[in-house]
């Protein structure tokens, strides 16, 4: 039985019959209702009520508007609205109602409180909600796992050949991370950067079948570890603490790392090629480098404007230095006293050469004697560390190249203060050449000759000297532009010329199969401050120029940190032209 509509007594609140309107109905149906409320003591109309419910407030304002009091809800419409068609009835003998009905949100309705109409508004579209929201809000999680592959993105291991997960992968991660030490540990003890070592340990472990590995590198340790979703943690440290200059095993280390990655080298072969490398003699015996040493501080004080009587005693010097510093080696004396002692020797001997009157300007002789002495490649390793995000290794690596130049400034000062106390004789620091008086072209041989020289030193291998003399020469080609016809700025100009040699070491290390940096470190001597370096240690010996002095230490640093940093800007733009060559690798590798 259809339940009797109710009716308002005289006196009621009108809020309490708040009612939701149905659907807009056709124009053909009959009868309209009245938007006015009833006078006293008139009942609602039967028709009015058949088709309204009644609501509360909260009910009708369902997206958050208030509702205030005496308010009554009536379908939309500019003065009269049509009643819409009766409805089935349900079971119980009601009207039946949708749920799209009975909701609000998507009904239009006014709201008429005395004589005025408001409107409520109506809500958005959950598509158009959800696009809003979604550009507002951060659509990436609070916290999400970062897949350690992408550490590979830029660099030549960009898209390993990744091996499938054995079965029995507990087995495979003790003799994976084991291997993955030795690598790393070779890389380190031979002068490569953190990066480098991260991306090589992390091609190589993926490329053999873990793909949960971590690595943690520090200034003296990798720590790596495997924690499979599924299984026993390993986890394995190794500290290494002893470097020497190898960097024609560093290049057969990266060519090992490409090889694997490419998918040509199981684990077994890679570990004793691995052990090979690591047997392998250097490329130079000891009095190969002795000569090649002695002949860079010649070449070097030839390109600075020295005379020849000052090149043979820079040669002679260098020798003493170097033999001074491997007696301390075989003595176990630490570097830092091994290194000022030969530098010490070195400006001895240079003041008695000048005080017999057979060198004019010894600062020459002492500036080529510490070139090779000055830690260059720490510091660009030690910048790239810290631009690339391992500050720990940066620290650490640009401490102890800060010792080591510590080490060479104290023993120019020393020797400096011996010879202020002995001798009468006072050197004119105005009086030495600021620029080379030779022509252009003999100067970019001597260029070419030094940073071979230097390069044998540090044990490049022998295909790539003349490759590293083509950069050298480059960078100092864009030097003496910028000294002499674009901006006479001794501090920003060996910067300049430092971006263009990392810029030429990546583009043509990444396409001989070699890192950057073993390209890159040999050819940046030829810009080193060492001439600013003994200058500024003669002045700080003087009770009156220690200001000076401190000031030209402080420059002198200065352009070593450009040089550095200058090498990693130049590595970083290179990276653009480089994406070829490994969208070539990745392609070798798929045909594969």
């Amino acid at each position: 039985m259809k339940k009797p509509s109710p009716q308002r007594q005289p006196g009621e609140d009108t809020a309490a019959h708040l009612a939701v309107p149905l659907p807009a109905v056709p124009p053909s149906a009959a009868g309209a209702l009245r938007t006015d409320a009833p006078a006293p003591g008139e009942g609602v109309p039967t028709p009015r009520v058949s088709l309204l419910r009644q609501v509360t407030a909260s009910q009708l304002a369902a997206d958050g508007t208030p509702v205030p009091s005496g308010t009554q809800a009536v379908p939309a419409a500019s003065s009269g609205i049509e009643a819409p068609p009766a409805r089935p009835a349900g079971p119980a003998g009601g009207t039946t109602q949708s749920p799209a009905e009975a909701s609000p949100s998507t009904s239009p309705y006014v709201l008429q409180q005395g004589t005025s109409t408001t409107a409520v508004p109506q809500q958005a579209h959950p598509q158009a909600r959800r696009l809003l929201r979604r550009f507002i809000e951060d659509q990436a999680p609070p916290t999400t796992t970062f897949n350690i592959v992408d550490r590979l993105v830029g660099s030549p291991y960009a898209n390993p050949t990744v091996a499938p997960t054995p079965e029995s992968v507990e087995e495979l991660a003790r003799p994976v991370l084991l291997f993955a030490l030795d690598l790393a540990e070779a890389m380190f003890r031979w002068g490569a950067g953190a990066l480098d070592v991260e991306t090589s340990v992390i091609a190589v472990t993926a490329s053999l079948g873990l793909r949960h590995v971590d690595v943690d590198i520090t200034n003296q340790s990798v720590h790596l570890n495997h924690a499979p979703p599924e299984g026993l943690p390993v986890s394995m440290l190794r500290v290494v603490r002893s470097s020497s200059d190898n960097y024609a095993g560093l290049t057969l280390v990266h060519q090992l790392v490409a090889d694997i990655t490419a998918g040509r080298v199981g684990l077994e072969f890679a570990r004793n090629r691995l052990r090979s490398i690591r047997r392998r003699h250097k490329p130079y015996s000891k009095p190969i480098v002795l000569a090649a040493g002695a002949l860079f501080a010649g070449f070097f004080v030839l390109v600075i404007g020295g005379s020849v009587n000052g090149a043979l005693a820079a040669t002679g010097s260098s020798l003493l230095v170097t033999l001074v510093t491997r007696l301390g080696s075989r003595w176990s004396v630490p570097s830092f006293f091994s290194v000022a002692a030969g530098m010490f020797v070195a400006t001895v001997v240079a003041f008695v050469l000048f005080q017999l009157d057979w060198l004019s300007h010894p600062e020459l002789v002492v500036a080529g004697g510490m070139m090779l002495l000055l830690p260059s490649g720490r510091f660009v390793s030690a910048v790239q560390d810290g631009i690339y995000g391992f500050p720990v290794t940066a620290v650490g690596r640009l401490f102890s190249a800060l010792l080591t130049y510590a080490s060479i400034i104290s023993g120019i000062l020393v020797g400096v203060a011996a010879w202020r106390a002995f001798s009468t004789r006072d050197l004119d620091l105005a009086a030495a050449p600021d620029s080379p008086s030779l022509p252009l072209p003999i100067l970019c041989l001597l260029v070419a000759g030094a940073v071979v020289c230097g390069a044998v030193v540090q044990q490049v291998a022998l295909r790539h000297l003349w490759i590293i003399a083509a950069i050298s020469v480059a960078g100092y080609l864009v030097l003496r532009l910028f000294t002499d016809y674009v901006w006479h700025s001794p501090r920003l100009a060996p910067a300049i010329a430092a971006v263009v040699i990392g810029l030429l070491a990546r583009w043509i290390g990444l396409r001989i199969g070699t890192t950057p940096l073993v390209l890159a470190v040999p050819a940046i001597v030829i810009l080193l401050p060492g001439l600013s370096i003994f200058r500024a240690m003669y002045r700080m010996a003087d009770d009156n120029e220690i200001s000076a002095g401190l000031v030209g230490m402080f420059n002198a640093f200065a352009v070593i940190m450009g040089i550095a940093a200058g090498v990693a800007l130049g590595d970083t733009l290179a990276r653009p032209f480089t994406k070829d060559w490994n969208a070539r690798a990745r392609k070798r590798i798929r045909r594969r």
